[in-house]
């Protein structure tokens, strides 16, 4: 007897800065589902809401590959609960707590979770540079307080950069955060599971000698960067990397998966940055390659996801 082929909307695109990244990891997820599980039809939120909600009777999972606004952030999971469609991943709540990167700090913080210090800075706020500087000396980091890929990330080295990096990030959104930078080096760990959620193993991430930092190209540019999997680390670090992980993906109220970025400081320190909710979904992602050290092929990770996505928040 042949089992009945799950339906699924994969939806992808949308508008945000983070457009031609999220088409790329639906390409991959696409070729990477099984074909005699799955039916999958695409969908593009710039394009595609009017058809998405016309078929929603018809589908039986969506998953989201949209990233940054406007999908990471609550909206896309909101209208899918309204259709009634389930989906991979956090819901609204929580989606929209991890993409402010302020209020996840200061969840963070209310729950032990060791993070860099920071300021937010609106539109029409006076600036005082020399203030910033002696708080939080120089290199220092200016980032919109929405935003994914380290879009209108600057690391500021002098006054000039820092005003320079403060309009960068004011033109991606009113809000915007100074944070301390923390020299060192960055870890990431992906979280897997709804109720009792599980680490993968750690990744540390090296970017080229080109790169001061992670950023937009140093992401997603071939070969900027090395990915080391599992992380060069001690057991002892790996572990709080793990509880630290595990602890961001239930302080943020994130179900299915998540991945949380940290910087190990050449003190010893280690300090949470942010969480990611729709992580990139490439083969060669960051999450997909933790999950094939973890014993998942990206087909399989895949099918744990949406099995996830198909239980029941009770």
């Amino acid at each position: 007897m042949k089992t009945q082929k799950l339906h699924i909307a994969l939806i992808a695109g949308g508008t945000s800065g983070e457009r031609e990244v999220s088409l790329n990891g639906a390409a991959g997820v696409e070729k990477a589902l099984n074909p005699g599980k799955f039916f999958v039809d695409r969908y593009d939120p710039a394009t595609d809401l009017a058809r998405l909600a016309a078929d929603a009777s018809e589908l039986d999972f969506a998953f989201i590959l949209l990233h940054g606004l406007n999908g990471e952030d609550g909206t896309m999971q909101g209208f899918l609960d309204l259709l009634g469609v389930p989906y991979q991943g956090s819901g609204v709540l929580g989606s929209a707590i991890a993409m402010d990167k302020h209020l996840a700090k200061e969840l963070y913080k209310l729950n032990g979770l060791p993070v860099a210090d920071w300021q937010i800075v609106s539109s029409g706020d006076e600036v005082n540079i020399e203030e910033l500087i002696s708080r939080f000396d120089l290199p220092v980091v200016i980032k919109p307080v929405r935003e994914g890929s380290s879009l209108g990330l600057t690391l500021a080295q002098d006054k000039t950069q820092l005003l320079d990096g403060i309009e960068k990030a004011q033109s991606h959104g009113s809000r915007i955060m100074i944070e301390k930078y923390i020299r060192g080096r960055e870890l990431t760990v992906a979280v897997l599971g709804n109720k009792e959620p599980q680490a993968l193993p750690v990744i540390e991430i090296v970017p080229g000698e080109e790169f001061a930092f992670f950023n937009y190209d140093a992401k997603y540019k071939a070969g900027a960067s090395e990915e080391i999997c599992p992380a060069e680390i001690s057991d002892e670090l790996t572990a709080l990397v793990k509880e630290y992980g595990v602890a961001a993906h239930k302080v943020l109220r994130l179900r299915g998966y998540s991945r949380t970025d940290m910087m190990f400081s050449g003190d010893g320190s280690l300090y949470l940055l942010e969480t990611n909710t729709i992580p990139g979904m490439t083969e060669t992602s960051l999450l997909p390659q933790a999950a094939a050290v973890y014993g998942l092929a990206f087909p399989e990770f895949l099918e744990k996801l949406i099995e996830l996505g198909m239980q029941s928040e009770g």
